[in-house]
């Protein structure tokens, strides 16, 4: 209902039960006293649906924004330790529940990027020939066709799509640096509370772009929208030969990597477990607090099965911190496993029924 897709799963098919054709999730959003019913029909195979007060809507992106959660799973560990695609993965989130309007950004963005890398492999042979001296005879020429003719019109085609993918990426970057630079304290303190102040955490930009611009930002500083454009389409022209041997796109935000640091050493490769586990959780609740602020009321805060994987210590530190949120939803295999100071409904979960539980 918050992000249109599952923390668990790329596909929706395990989505829904086995044997029927569909799922309908629905619910009710109250906010500041007014309720809304969001509802997802989730239809494998085919486009998903959405309404907002039984109303339908184009398209099912327009529900985001209605319902915002923060939601912690072990499988946020590779936030740490994982690929840089974890890490962009969590501020483009971040993004889309701050300001739902970015999910279209997003999504501009990896179509102009897939379009551009489809032109880079079709095209390679033509436009190599300006890279690699003595002009050969290629199968993406057709009979009777001028080379040079046909390089020139490539070029034309590739320079189309660089700024394509320079003006939707360098809104991308621009929004993704003021995310870190609003979020960076948070994950400072969170990591200090979670951790019992060992150690001092902070989150940088890794950028694709020339080393000067990349430098800078690295430092913190973010540049305007049309610098950073201006940035992306000079940084396409210095890598261009390499992008043509390789028919990749190697420069955008899409290469980029956010570096989280202990002290003065990365966290990935150098925290220990333990230290990791706290960096998961301070990058969350550190959006947590960030949607908290910029939107005046608290988000769902969502536990699936986090405690389980937590030392007594941290355990009991993260509930001093979410026992006063609004709402939190938590999963647990183990009910022992759920500090006692968090005190709420519960329900029991078994081959798909859900009973609530009498408090004992």
């Amino acid at each position: 209902m918050a992000t249109l897709g599952s923390h668990r799963v790329a596909t929706d098919q395990p989505l829904v039960r086995f044997g029927a054709d569909q799922a309908i999730i629905r619910g009710a959003v109250v906010r500041d006293g007014r309720e809304t019913v969001v509802e997802i029909e989730v239809n494998p195979g085919r486009a998903n649906r959405a309404r907002l007060n039984r109303s339908p809507l184009t398209r099912p992106r327009d529900v985001l924004g209605t319902l915002r959660t923060v939601l912690f799973a072990p499988e946020d560990l590779t936030l740490v330790k994982g690929d840089p695609g974890e890490r962009r993965r969590f501020l483009d989130d971040l993004l889309v529940a701050r300001q739902p309007r970015w999910a279209g950004v997003r999504s501009d963005y990896d179509r102009i990027l897939k379009q551009r890398n489809a032109l880079l492999k079709s095209a390679a042979p033509v436009l190599k020939r300006g890279n690699r001296g003595a002009p050969r005879r290629s199968s993406a020429l057709a009979e009777g066709e001028n080379p040079d003719a046909a390089r020139a019109d490539a070029l034309h085609t590739l320079d189309v799509w660089n700024a394509q993918l320079a003006g939707v990426g360098a809104q991308l970057l621009y929004a993704r640096l003021r995310l870190l630079r609003d979020l960076g304290p948070h994950v400072g303190t969170a990591y200090e509370q979670v951790s019992a102040g060992v150690s001092a955490a902070e989150a940088t930009y890794r950028s694709s772009l020339r080393q000067a611009t990349a430098e800078r930002i690295a430092a913190g500083e973010v540049p305007e929208i049309t610098e950073l454009q201006n940035e992306l389409i000079a940084s396409f022209e210095e890598v261009r030969r390499e992008e043509v041997e390789r028919g990749v796109t190697l420069v955008g935000p899409h290469r980029d990597d956010v570096v989280l640091r202990l002290g003065d050493l990365p966290a990935k490769g150098y925290a220990s477990h333990g230290e990791s586990w706290s960096f998961a959780l301070a990058l969350k609740l550190a959006a947590y607090r960030l949607l908290a602020h910029d939107l005046g009321d608290d988000p769902v805060l969502i536990l699936d099965d986090v405690f389980a994987e937590l030392d007594t210590g941290r355990r009991g530190r993260l509930a001093e911190l979410i026992v006063d949120c609004e709402q939190v939803l938590i999963t647990a295999a183990v009910a022992e496993d759920v500090p006692k100071s968090l005190v709420g409904q519960t329900y029991s979960v078994t081959l798909g029924t859900v009973e609530p539980v009498e408090p004992a």
